[in-house]
């Protein structure tokens, strides 16, 4: 009878140890399909999520420097536009910036390359907006938009590219200059915008326009202050 039921015990421990090595083998199997899976993801990662994790990797590496959240001023960094140019640039991005959300995304590039009579592929657009976009975000801030002419500016941009059919066709300031082609317009303004003492003048004028403006809303006033006491004698 001993024997019997230590036979049995047996038997149930060599069962216990059968099952426990089959869950093994199981786990086993689940994490090399899930390495598997983890490794076609991996490979089918677009070129956009691939510069994001290589210049992370850059970053954690100290091979690259994370970008400063510094307040952007586009009279300082690109001085070689006019304060008149860069309020030009900022209406014409605000007029396409219909999501008013501060971006120029793809469809908005889309739009504003139509009203401009130069229409583009998905494809087009996508590589105009990937030639500016410092970020990798898929979208043009107003900094990314000012690139485009500093590009064009400095004869950055090929000939066939998209974004310098966007700087010719934009007419900033360009029937002032009085210049044909917008490199030709460009090299004009860097020229002539290079010295500070420009720049002072044009923040003087400014000034003088509004207390031009200011004088002329005062005799309007006047004017019509004394229009009022002349009926009412």
């Amino acid at each position: 009878m001993a024997s019997e039921e230590l036979a049995q015990k047996l038997q149930r421990r060599l069962q216990l140890e059968e099952s426990g090595a089959a869950a093994e083998e199981g786990e086993a199997a689940a994490a090399g399909a899930g390495e598997e899976e983890r490794s076609c993801l991996t490979a089918s990662a677009g070129a956009e999520l691939s510069a994001k994790l290589a210049r992370r990797h850059d970053i954690n590496e100290g091979a690259a420097q994370p970008r400063l959240a510094a307040v952007f001023n586009p009279y300082t960094e690109f001085k070689e536009f006019s304060r008149r140019q860069i309020k030009d640039m900022e209406r014409m991005f605000r007029l396409y910036d219909s999501g008013r959300d501060g971006y120029i995304d793809l469809m908005e590039l889309k739009l504003m390359m139509e009203k401009l009579g130069a229409p583009q592929t998905h494809l087009g657009l996508k590589n105009m907006i990937k030639e500016v976009d410092e970020d990798f975000d898929g979208k043009l801030s107003f900094r990314e938009f000012l690139l485009i002419f500093h590009k064009a500016a400095a004869g950055e941009l090929e000939e066939d590219s998209g974004l310098l059919t966007l700087a010719k066709l934009s007419e900033i300031d360009v029937s002032i200059e009085g210049v044909k082609g917008a490199k030709n317009f460009f090299e004009a303004k860097v020229q002539a915008l290079s010295s500070a003492s420009k720049f002072e003048a044009e923040i003087k004028a400014e000034q003088d326009e509004r207390k031009r403006e200011e004088e002329e809303r005062k005799h309007r006033r006047a004017a019509f202050r004394e229009l009022k006491s002349a009926f009412t004698q």
